[in-house]
């Protein structure tokens, strides 16, 4: 069989000398080539020429967003542009000793595989021609003088994942530095630390009681004070900041390509709804990258997934099985084969705002190179489903509303949020990604940023979700927070005079109270609900050894720092959204004792499994109430509609146009 016609391009090798033909022959236009072999509609393509020049984009890349192409026409037609025989990889594998040389992390970048030495030359496979000299450029060096040859996408990219899929795999296990990731923590350490401090409790019980009593009661009240103290400077440094004059918006320039993960597991009925949802994004389909991302032995989603028609613009990446499988594991996995310099992180069960993108990328424009990460605000649809919703929303208004602000505000580290993230990539990267074996990956990587001198803003972006009602889920996510929360702090504290001398003194105190102190005082709560003791008139231990005025100041602490987290949570909650909740601020003092269950719970796997993830259960408010009132399913069933209850009229009225679903409604019920 004869080696394929090549082209070469001039490519600057190794030694520095420029390899250039002497005559290039003159290329036809590609959409005359296409129009010519009927492969595009004309007025597709008049409107992919409009669009490329607006967005400075290549006319294939406009082509396949809108799927206005084949992506087998295209690459014939650029064959023949080019006069380079188009090559079929499976037939023709590429030398994996090649890939090795230039790297499978690299080729993913550029869109490329090497293919075959021929002659002098190295045969580089793209499906993007017209930026193929850069590619070449970058891995001259390693392969020397470069050849075009040409392939899909898809055959490259599966080409590459046939050679080198579990190297990929592995890599995405381990990237984040040993010293800062929570793979090196032994169950067994843990498990003896445990045992150690439970002795030590157990002797101090049983030689002088009610010492350890009062000690461990002092710990509870300091670390109260320190966490309501943080609150309140959250709280002050939101409510109280001067308003600047708004600032012109920056010129962005040429639009770069976003790319978008959405990490899945177990999601069932997911691909349309998705496909809806993140179809609301306005942002130029050609620069938009979505990368759902699925375990390779998750049947449910890939079934899903398998039976959608994906768009041009979205991507299903499969992970391979590995020792472990993480939400981070999946993302590290998946960032090899994103395309845009800035990478967002959504959940499957997201209802993004159609601008979000675009406020993300004039911001990041306005932001100096130091600001790295934005987060968005996590708010929910589903606040009135019983009390405990109600009391969850409360809590996050005031986490990502007041206390993530002011952390951001005052120069201490925000712990981030695991959706409605965006990062600049190349500083992603830098970092080493997401550390697969810590449980609150994002909490972790807010730190780690921290430490490196970058910093995070907090936009006032909002993505709708499920909040989690049910006590059962609810302590399972908290309790998979928490265990995070004390995996980061173990991790971060090998080296604690080396932390502080990175981040700072008071940044580094934040680190202690918010990630150990907010644990500990969930841990040790019950010494605190014994004070309710006294209103019943009961005896209390602490009423022999305190004296009268110490044990009524301990009492009118507790109270203020009741009083400081329902003062949060009505601030946070003071918009025509939320001030329906207000009147709800006094459950917060029963929802918050759920905490000290989940706090134990924690404690037991930081033992017995430290990288368990325990998935968060969604499912119980029908997610297809919202989405009628969103549009998103046009054929909605009439017996549905007429079966929502008064109480959720409302709910949707809050996430959607409220004339349009409320009267929707009304109407089939008359």
């Amino acid at each position: 069989m004869s080696e394929p016609e090549l082209v070469r391009l001039p490519v600057r090798r190794a030694d520095g000398v420029a390899t250039r033909p002497r005559h290039l022959p003159k290329r036809a236009p590609l959409g005359q080539i296409l129009l010519e072999a009927g492969a595009v509609q004309p007025e597709h393509l008049m409107r992919a020429v409009a669009l490329g020049a607006r967005l400075d984009l290549p006319l294939s890349d406009i082509l396949l967003a809108h799927g206005w192409v084949a992506e087998g026409d295209l690459l014939a037609a650029q064959a023949r542009q080019w006069r380079v025989e188009a090559l079929d990889l499976n037939a023709r594998p590429p030398d994996p000793r090649l890939l090795d040389i230039a790297g499978a992390r690299d080729c993913l970048r550029h869109g490329v595989i090497p293919w075959r030495r021929v002659g002098g030359g190295c045969v580089l496979v793209t499906a993007h021609p017209e930026s193929f000299e850069a590619a070449a450029a970058a891995l001259a060096p390693r392969l020397g003088p470069c050849l075009m040859g040409l392939a899909t996408d898809r055959q490259i990219r599966d080409a590459l994942l046939t050679l080198r899929q579990t190297r990929l795999a592995r890599r995405a296990e381990w990237q984040v530095p040993a010293e800062l990731s929570a793979r090196s923590l032994s169950a067994l350490t843990n498990a003896r630390v445990a045992i150690a401090v439970t002795a030590a409790l157990a002797v101090g019980f049983l030689i002088v009681p009610r010492l350890t009593f009062l000690g461990l009661f002092g710990l509870a009240m300091a670390l109260m004070l320190s966490l309501q103290t943080l609150k309140l400077g959250s709280l002050a440094a939101t409510a109280f900041r001067r308003n600047r004059p708004a600032a012109p918006e920056a010129e962005v320039g040429r639009l770069p390509v976003v790319s978008v993960l959405v990490p899945m597991y177990r999601e069932r009925d997911v691909a349309t709804k998705l496909l809806a949802r993140i179809g609301r994004l306005d942002y130029p389909r050609e620069l938009l990258d979505v990368l759902l991302v699925v375990e390779e032995d998750d049947a449910t989603t890939r079934a899903a997934l398998d039976g959608a028609r994906l768009p041009g613009w979205m991507r299903q990446i499969v992970v391979p099985r590995g020792p472990i499988r993480t939400k981070p594991r999946a993302m590290n996995y998946a960032l090899n084969f994103c395309r845009g310099s800035i990478v967002g992180v959504y959940d499957a069960e997201d209802a993004p705002a159609p601008d979000h993108i675009h406020r993300i990328v004039r911001r990041f424009a306005e932001l100096p190179e130091t600001t790295v990460c934005l987060q968005g605000v996590l708010d929910f649809y589903n606040p009135r489903t019983n009390w405990i919703a109600r009391a969850f929303t409360l809590e996050y208004a005031s986490w990502f509303r007041v206390l993530l602000p002011g952390l951001a505000k005052l120069g201490l580290v925000v712990p981030l949020g695991g959706t409605t993230l965006y990062f600049r990539r190349a500083v992603l990267e830098e970092l080493g990604g997401w550390d697969a074996h810590n449980v609150t990956e994002d909490a972790d990587l807010g730190l780690r940023l921290h430490r490196r001198g970058y910093r995070t803003e907090l936009i006032g972006i909002v993505t709708m979700e499920e909040a989690n009602c049910r006590a059962l889920p609810w302590v399972k996510q908290r309790s998979r927070w928490q265990k995070g929360f004390l995996v980061t702090w173990s991790v971060h504290m090998r080296q604690p005079l080396r932390l502080w001398r990175e981040i700072g003194t008071l940044p580094f105190l934040g680190v202690q109270v918010l990630l150990l102190g907010s644990v500990l005082q969930a841990l040790l709560a019950p010494l605190l609900w014994s004070f309710w003791l006294l209103s019943l008139a009961w005896p209390h231990p602490a009423t022999a050894t305190l004296p009268p005025g110490l044990l009524h100041a301990s009492i009118a602490t507790f109270i203020a720092a009741e009083t400081v987290n329902m003062l949060c949570a009505a601030w946070a909650a003071r918009g025509p959204s939320h001030r329906h909740l207000w009147r709800w601020l006094p459950v917060l003092h029963v929802y918050n004792m759920m905490a000290t269950f989940s706090a134990w719970k924690a404690l037991h796997e930081i033992v017995t499994k430290p990288f368990y993830w325990d998935k968060t259960q969604h499912g119980l408010f029908d997610q297809s109430l919202i989405d009628i009132a969103n549009g998103l399913v046009p054929q909605a069933d009439p017996d549905a509609l007429a079966m929502v209850p008064d109480e959720l009229l409302p709910e949707m009225a809050h996430v959607a146009d409220q004339t349009r679903a409320i009267g929707r409604v009304i109407e089939i019920r008359r």
